[in-house]
């Protein structure tokens, strides 16, 4: 019977080898052409590699948690279908089944009446819970059931107080990234509060419209990613990025949006930002998310962004300290929207207010800079039209 190999594919890039995460096959099991097989998690993406032909699951070789090389074997592909299970013999007639055994019940102390240790039993009652009152101490039926009034039960089952999980690739590789941010860029954080009031009427009048024709709903991202350009083409260096000696300003604007998975916190990108209608925008940030939450993200979809925004709010974070995503120089954090009191021309109104936290390296942004970046974006959503006459 001939075999078909199953290899770890090309990484991509400069990865060269992976962890084996879970066999969606076992030994014996029938397998379809192109049938996902296996997940492989290296330090930026899950990816899944799929059956080369039609088959019987074979051997296993590699096992998951393994380290593995590009071009590394993980399993075998055995010709032709599954064993089937053998049929009953129709002939015979099939036994009757055995009745269920009766569910075991802990035993009480040998010191209770035969009613007593009945009822103990059937109510899952400690031996040592009941005092007996009475002739040397031995319980009776008053005791089991007073025992009963006062709510004495047996303790509740507890798993392990500890659990040991080794920690994925991507996992290490996201705490690999953040306490180099951490360890390398001078962080500081400033903060600033956004009215929403504006966007959130614009939202509501045209939503249902904006969807009809676009096929995508009109979110907030958007309209942050649209502010957050224009106040980088006003403070080029919240865009730009160090490289040894040296200051790289991008003229471009790829736009990572943080998106939470099982897997941990990724950034794919939104290429050409500036370039896309409110509408593209979300039609992009959209398919990335779902690409993100299926596990289909490329490298390609989380390289080479120049600014990034991360929305805790979606989890209903207040307000937070963003860490940058290296190498850029800055991060947009939004919070939760929340409605509180707020001076309006001299009177107390209730607005649905959101905390704005910029995180940035102050090696290369003053603090004059992020503040203004700040509020040009704080500007641009609480006057939305400024978005759109670019002012």
């Amino acid at each position: 019977m001939s075999a078909q190999e199953i290899k770890v594919p090309p990484l991509r890039e400069s990865i060269t080898e992976a962890t084996v995460g879970k066999w969606h096959k076992k030994p014996c099991e029938a397998v379809r052409a192109d049938e996902i097989l296996v997940e492989l998690e290296t330090d930026k993406i899950t990816m899944e590699v799929n059956a080369p032909a039609a088959g019987t699951m074979g051997e296993v070789k590699a096992q998951e948690g393994a380290v593995v090389k590009v071009g590394a074997l993980l399993g075998v592909i055995n010709a032709g279908a599954a064993a089937a299970k053998p049929a009953a013999n129709a002939n015979k007639t099939a036994p009757a089944a055995p009745a269920p055994a009766p569910k075991p019940v802990p035993a009480p102390a040998a010191g209770f009446s035969p009613a007593a240790r009945k009822i103990a039993a059937e109510n899952n009652i400690p031996a040592g819970s009941v005092e007996g009152t009475a002739k040397g101490g031995r319980v009776t039926k008053g005791d089991v059931l007073g025992a009963l009034e006062r709510g004495v039960a047996a303790p509740a089952s507890q798993g392990p107080r500890e659990e040991r999980v080794k920690m994925t690739r991507l996992r290490k590789r996201i705490a690999e990234r953040l306490k180099e941010s951490q360890n390398t860029a001078a962080i500081l954080t400033t903060f600033n509060e956004v009215d929403m009031h504006q966007v959130m009427a614009l939202r509501n009048q045209y939503k249902d419209s904006f969807e009809k024709k676009h096929g995508v709903k009109m979110g907030f991202m958007g309209f942050f990613v649209k502010a957050a350009i224009q106040a980088l083409k006003e403070i080029p260096a919240v865009n730009a990025e160090i490289d040894g000696e040296d200051i790289v300003y991008k003229n471009h604007y790829d736009i990572g949006v943080a998106v939470g998975t099982p897997q941990g916190l990724v950034v794919p990108i939104v290429r050409d930002a500036d370039a896309l209608s409110l509408a593209g925008i979300e039609k992009g940030i959209g398919e990335l998310g779902k690409k993100a939450r299926d596990g289909k993200l490329t490298v390609e979809d989380m390289t080479g962004g120049t600014f990034t925004i991360s929305n805790g709010g979606v989890y209903g974070s207040l307000l937070s300290t963003p860490i940058i995503n290296p190498p850029q120089s800055a991060i947009l954090g939004l919070h939760k929207i929340q409605e509180r009191p707020v001076a309006v021309g001299g009177k107390i109104e209730i607005r649905p207010m959101m905390y704005l936290a910029l995180s940035y390296d102050h090696r290369i942004i003053d603090g004059k800079e992020a503040v203004t970046f700040l509020v040009r974006v704080k500007e641009n959503i609480e006057d939305p039209q400024r978005l759109l006459l670019d002012v």
